[in-house]
């Protein structure tokens, strides 16, 4: 989908895909040497000891990596993306090095806005995938849409 879309294009049950990433051990350590530098992040010998049993990369990478294909996804809002707060962030399964994700974002609730006409909210879970399918990150995240201008 190559065109931008305003809330009157939103519906419930709409889902939108990405494109991938995969993830290496030096952009986990990279990203968590400057944001979370906790052992698990930083050292694959040393994260063999710790509750991930692994290398993992840090929720917050994760959340970055999810922005990044979500801005380049086929949810290509006119005005971009921009977040108005979240009701849902979960982990439910580390993110490891070698991994390749993409995401899908489901609108579940579209409403225009009351007190301002020229925009409204659109609730969207997005779905962070590894490469099995298996969900790494989920995000119910409530962002501003602009509406089609009147002609």
């Amino acid at each position: 989908m190559t065109r931008d879309l305003y809330l009157e294009d939103l519906a419930p049950g709409q889902v939108y895909g990405s494109g991938e990433i995969t993830v290496t051990e030096a952009d986990i350590v990279r990203f968590a040497t400057h944001f979370d530098p906790q052992p698990f992040h930083l050292d694959a010998n040393k994260a063999t000891t710790t509750f991930f049993g692994g290398l993992a990369a840090s929720g917050w990478h994760t959340a970055a990596l999810t922005m990044r294909l979500l801005v380049d996804s086929d949810l290509r809002l006119a005005g971009g993306i921009i977040g108005a707060g979240m009701d849902e962030l979960r982990w439910p399964k580390p993110l490891r090095p070698g991994d390749r994700i993409r995401l899908e974002s489901e609108v579940i609730e579209v409403r225009p806005s009351r007190s301002r006409p020229s925009q409204g909210l659109a609730r969207v879970r997005t779905t962070t995938l590894d490469q099995h399918g298996e969900a790494v990150q989920v995000l119910v995240a409530n962002l501003l849409v602009v509406r089609r201008p009147e002609e």
